[in-house]
């Protein structure tokens, strides 16, 4: 690239960000910008090509701590500032550039070699291999190419996301490669094989795999971040005095739970980290009590209930609704 670019390119504005952008907000959004106007995503979009070699070249310099120095300083002198070849009459040669920088470079000889010899310094700049050369330097438009990203869809069983297991899938070109699946892994969670994917056209860092998953609902669990749910059943009786019950856990032996007496429909017992296992936690089981009404009562079942209900306590349970809907 022509050192002139570097006057008439603003590189941070091709990017959209802030001169004083940290290194990794700088890469993140190249990412972003890159994936947006890859070639591989715009077939035949001359114009989305374009985009993607402008900010492709912009982060080869910023992204680079010597050449975004480098860039700023040049910068700096304002877009005004031209170079011409020595003897012409137009102002603003080499010389002004460097008594810009305050480094008069010594007598008439101010040529290309001076420039050069400018940006040289600490070993780094056009000398250095950054220019031309596959060291992430600019090749044409921005450096070697990422290989594109291969994608991958898998749907798994509740339990198998859960727990955990290595698959084998079969990639777009028909070659089967195997994805470890975490235990804990959601629906809808996408699992990146690094480096995995299509190879760099020119000698770049290969693409990755990108395997979406799909889980399975369960009849009796549902997710809640790490922890699981489950309705519990139990009979009125259990609710009124009390009872001992056994509960299911996933994959598991049950454990017995205490109900204690007066419990309503929709209380929540907890049991300790029997819940989802990964590498960010132990979830807990959350069982909510759900109070199971008999749909058909003998005759002795019927008199009994009846007895009860001439016993129990006149109070009436929507007392504090209806008032509180009065407000």
């Amino acid at each position: 690239m022509a050192s002139q670019d570097w006057f008439d390119k603003d590189f941070y504005k091709v990017l959209g960000v802030d001169k004083d952008v940290s290194a990794a907000d700088l890469k993140k959004t190249y990412r972003k910008l890159a994936r947006q106007y890859h070639p591989d995503s715009n077939p035949g979009d001359a114009k989305a090509e374009a985009k993607f070699k402008e900010i492709s070249e912009a982060y080869s310099v910023l992204n680079d701590p010597e050449q975004r120095e480098e860039y700023d300083q040049i910068r700096a002198m304002g877009s005004g500032a031209r170079f011409s070849a020595p003897g012409t009459a137009s102002g603003g040669g080499f010389d002004d550039v460097f008594s810009r920088f305050g480094q008069q470079r010594g007598g008439a000889t101010g040529g290309f070699e001076d420039f050069f010899s400018m940006f040289d310094q600490q070993g780094g700049g056009f000398g250095s291999g950054r220019f031309g050369q596959p060291s992430g330097g600019y090749r044409g438009f921005g450096g070697p190419q990422r290989g594109a990203d291969v994608t991958a869809r898998t749907t798994l069983d509740f339990i198998t996301a859960a727990k955990g297991e290595t698959i084998t899938l079969q990639g777009e070109d028909g070659v089967p490669f195997k994805v470890k699946i975490p235990a804990g892994v959601s629906d809808g969670q996408k699992i990146r094989l690094r480096g995995r994917g299509r190879p760099s056209p020119d000698g770049g860092e290969s693409g990755d795999i990108v395997v979406t998953v799909a889980v399975r609902p369960h009849p009796v669990f549902s997710r809640d971040g790490l922890n699981l749910r489950l309705t519990v059943p139990v009979t009125f009786t259990e609710a009124a005095l009390g009872a001992t019950i056994e509960v299911p856990t996933l994959g598991g032996e049950p454990v017995r739970l205490r109900v204690a007496p007066g419990t309503p429909s929709g209380r929540v017992l907890r049991v300790k980290e029997r819940g989802i296992h990964s590498s960010k936690g132990t979830g807990d089981l959350l069982a909510e009590v759900q109070v199971a009404v008999p749909d058909h009562l003998d005759d002795a079942a019927r008199e009994a209930l009846e007895r009860f209900h001439a016993l129990e306590p006149k109070e009436n349970p929507r007392a504090d609704l209806m008032a509180k809907a009065r407000q």
